[in-house]
This record gives structure tokens, sequence and C-alpha cells, in this order.
């Protein structure tokens, strides 16, 4: 090695020590974890309340916990928790899926998407979402509806055609 760091290195490297003899070891002492140590405890610890006419900690969010405690989890002021309340709308989540399959697959698709679009307001709460999520999934639905009944009926009218223009053609040879 003909580079002067690697030189330098080597001779700065320090000595290793020989371990210490098991009589100057220091003796292992276990800690106890559930004691919580001596010294002023933080009012703004787990399960911990606040004197009348205190405010909460401004520093809400940061970590300030001691070693054997948990951060402070108490909400910011003005917030309160409600249960959310489910909402009703019907989700036409079966009719969505017979237009599908037997009618007019691309509505009875958009029909679907708004009946899950639904039910997922339905369980959010959010009413007037629900609401304009499942008439559009009812418009669609009849919609889709309507183009199957209308294509199963052209469809019908031109067979009945052809089998007539058919017959006309080749008619039936009588005994």
């Amino acid at each position: 090695m003909s580079d002067p760091k690697y030189e330098k290195l080597e001779e700065d490297e320090p000595d290793t020590q020989e371990p210490l003899a098991s009589s100057e070891q220091k003796p292992y002492k276990e800690t106890e974890p559930l004691k919580r140590h001596a010294g002023p405890q933080d009012p703004t610890g787990y399960g911990a309340t606040l004197p009348k006419g205190s405010e909460y900690p401004r520093s809400y969010g940061t970590s300030s916990a001691g070693p054997y405690q948990t951060p402070g989890l108490l909400p910011p002021p003005g917030v309160s928790v409600r249960p959310i309340q489910t909402t009703e709308e019907p989700d036409y989540l079966c009719y969505s899926i017979f237009t599908m399959l037997c009618c007019c697959l691309p509505l009875g698709i958009a029909a679907l998407v708004f009946s899950i679009q639904t039910r997922d307001a339905n369980h959010r709460g959010d009413a007037a979402s629900a609401q304009r999520n499942s008439r559009n999934a009812r418009i669609l639905a009849h919609t889709a509806l309507g183009v199957g009944l209308v294509l199963l009926i052209v469809y019908i009218v031109l067979m009945v055609i052809m089998t007539k223009k058919i017959h006309e053609q080749n008619p039936p040879t009588g005994q």
C-alpha cells in the first residue's frame, strides 16, 4: 500500500485491550421496568387529569414522555367524538347486477358502480351522497332494463321477419 492515507490509518490504529478478568467486571443488576422512576410526574401522560382551568399542553403530538410513560393521548381542544349515524338509502345492488347480466352490460356496470358508492356512503353516514348515488343507480338500472327490453323486442321482430322471408323463398312441400 503506497497510499500515505492508508499508512497513516494503520499507524493510528488503537491497541486492542484485553478483556477484564471476571473479578474486575461489575456485577449485572437487573432493572425493574414496571416501576416508575422517582421524580416529577408528567401531568399529560396517559390517563392523567389536568387541574381545573388548565389547557391541553401546547406540544400536542410530540413525544415528551419519560422512559416509563406513554405519550400524551389527549385530544386537542374543541374536538368531540361522535358515533357515525349510518343512512338507509336503497342501493339497488341486486337490480344493478341483474341489469348488468341480463339486459345491457355497459349501463348495468354503471348502475353497479353507483350502487356500490351508495353502500359506501350509507356506511359513512353521508346522506346527501347516498341519495344522489342511489338515484343515479336506480335511473341507470331502469334505463338498462328499458334498453334490454327494446333490444329483445327488436330481436324478436327481426327473427319473425327473417323467418317469413325464408319461408316465402322456400315454401314447404306439401304431401
